[in-house]
């Protein structure tokens, strides 16, 4: 039996809204386990702004190679205009 298409279309806006959030997670464990002194607050309230999973998983990335946490949101400030 199929499902039906709101069904499925249900189905998919949770499966991204999970994997999005999960990817914000990430980046931001990333973050807290380089950076344990340092605030991760404004990093989180930019990545909330952020729908493009493919963008998520290139600031995740960019976490895991970042000098600083600053430097992060510098890049995703420059990133974003």
């Amino acid at each position: 039996m199929r499902e039906s298409p709101f069904i499925e279309h249900l189905e998919q806006r949770f499966y991204e809204r999970g994997a999005r959030e999960n990817s914000i997670s990430n980046i931001l464990s990333v973050l807290t386990e380089r950076f344990p002194l340092s605030n991760v607050q404004p990093v989180s309230d930019a990545l909330e702004s952020i729908l493009d999973l493919d963008r998520l998983t290139e600031l995740h990335r960019k976490a895991v190679q970042t000098t600083s946490v600053e430097t992060f949101m510098q890049e995703l400030d420059e990133s974003e205009k």
